[in-house]
């Protein structure tokens, strides 16, 4: 008999603490699930402005000699471009030009005893570029074409202009800030090549060519 109302006492002491877990189960709040705000994706087309300065350096070169001419001054302007991003890797194309005000000048005389100087007024790229995304930061390589004039300007002989092709490449990183907005900055390296300069203008013979270091940093819209 003993052995029974032990085994009752155990029964109905085990059901009061099931019965009272499952309550307080039921009493406590259910926690909503941490939302977690999807990755940043950079595809589509977007436009934008740029500017920044660039520096570097122009040869003269004629049969009197080579004289240097230092290089330097800003550039601003507008920029179009689209991206594809896949899983982290984003592949892109962009093109920009910009107003230019690259110039210097050398004393060495080897235009007839006359100052040399070199000016670009407008520069243009039309470029590729391979980022990672990381997220809402994607630094990128790019490369490709640069065009612009070269202005050579012997004093006293008045000035030749010639278009030229060239090649350009760089690095950047661009950030997404609020909405469709990004800002970036880059370093492009721009090799336009030799112009030449010919008798009427330089008195002699000479090619003048433009190389430039330019960094510029620029505000996109995405569409």
């Amino acid at each position: 008999m003993k052995k029974f109302l032990l085994a009752g006492v155990g029964l109905l002491a085990l059901g009061v603490a099931s019965a009272t877990a499952a309550d307080i189960a039921a009493r406590m709040p259910i926690k909503a699930p941490v939302y977690m705000a999807p990755y940043y994706n950079w595809t589509g087309a977007y436009v934008g402005i740029n500017g920044g300065g660039g520096w570097g350096q122009s040869t003269w070169d004629n049969r009197f000699g080579t004289a240097n001419a230092k290089l330097s001054g800003g550039l601003v302007g507008g920029t179009l471009g689209y991206n594809y991003q896949m899983n982290h890797a984003v592949f892109g194309i962009e093109g920009d030009i910009d107003w230019s005000n690259i110039r210097g000048s050398t004393s060495n005389g080897i235009c007839v005893g006359t100052n040399c100087e070199t000016r670009n007024s407008w520069l243009s790229t039309v470029r590729g570029r391979l980022g990672y995304a990381a997220d809402r930061f994607m630094p990128y390589i790019t490369g490709g074409a640069a065009f612009g004039d070269i202005k050579a300007t012997p004093a006293a002989f008045g000035t030749q202009t010639t278009t030229k092709v060239g090649w350009t490449a760089g690095a950047g990183v661009e950030a997404a800030l609020a909405g469709p907005w990004t800002a970036k900055v880059e370093y492009l390296y721009v090799d336009l090549g030799k112009a030449s300069c010919d008798v009427v203008v330089c008195g002699v013979p000479t090619n003048v060519d433009f190389r430039s270091h330019v960094v510029r940093v620029g505000v996109n819209y995405r569409f």
